[in-house]
């Protein structure tokens, strides 16, 4: 078990966490830094000011609730929807590919893809916002022509890497999958 510190495309630090089970199977687990709660109190009291101050003016009570039941929806739904605590990649070499992602709520999301479905995996670039930045993705293999690719998925998408952790897990899953 191995963790390094890295940085994503926003230069926030996450860890990435490599386990060897097998020479055949490794797990990638990035973390994300956990909801700061300075942030939260910070977005909560200027909502609830601006809402105090509307009320103020205006004598309307609902302002006030409605500020209150927005605040606490909108968190609620950020962190069971949106704030992804880590996400992890399983690789098993005569298996397939597991990737899930585990949110702030507690709520998980896994899928499988088998092995015989996937052509290879790269390190891909994109145009994101006024940068190019880079994520590791699977190539999966067009069910009537094995020689071309139906469908790209993209692995990490919450957390964004940077290049250079991309690469260790790169490197690490073209290992394995030379194996099979």
């Amino acid at each position: 078990m191995e963790e390094e510190v890295f940085t994503d495309i926003n230069g926030n630090t996450i860890s990435l966490d490599c386990q060897r089970h097998s020479s055949f199977c490794r797990e990638f687990t990035i973390s994300s830094p956990k909801v700061s709660i300075s942030k939260v109190m910070v977005f909560t009291c200027s909502v609830w000011l601006l809402a105090y101050a509307v009320f103020f003016f205006t004598q309307n009570t609902a302002v006030l609730s409605s500020a209150i039941l927005i605040t606490l929806g909108g968190m609620i739904l950020h962190i069971h929807f949106v704030k992804v605590d880590h996400e992890s990649l399983l690789v098993i070499g005569s298996l397939g590919i597991q990737v899930s992602s585990s949110y702030a709520s507690g709520r998980e999301s896994t899928t499988f893809i088998e092995m015989n479905r996937i052509k290879d995996i790269v390190i891909n670039e994109a145009v994101y916002l006024h940068q190019i930045i880079y994520y590791l993705c699977v190539l999966l293999k067009d069910p009537s022509d094995p020689n071309e690719v139906s469908s790209v998925v993209p692995l990490f998408q919450s957390s964004k890497p940077r290049l250079s952790c991309l690469v260790k897990v790169y490197k690490s899953c073209q290992e394995i999958l030379s194996k099979c």
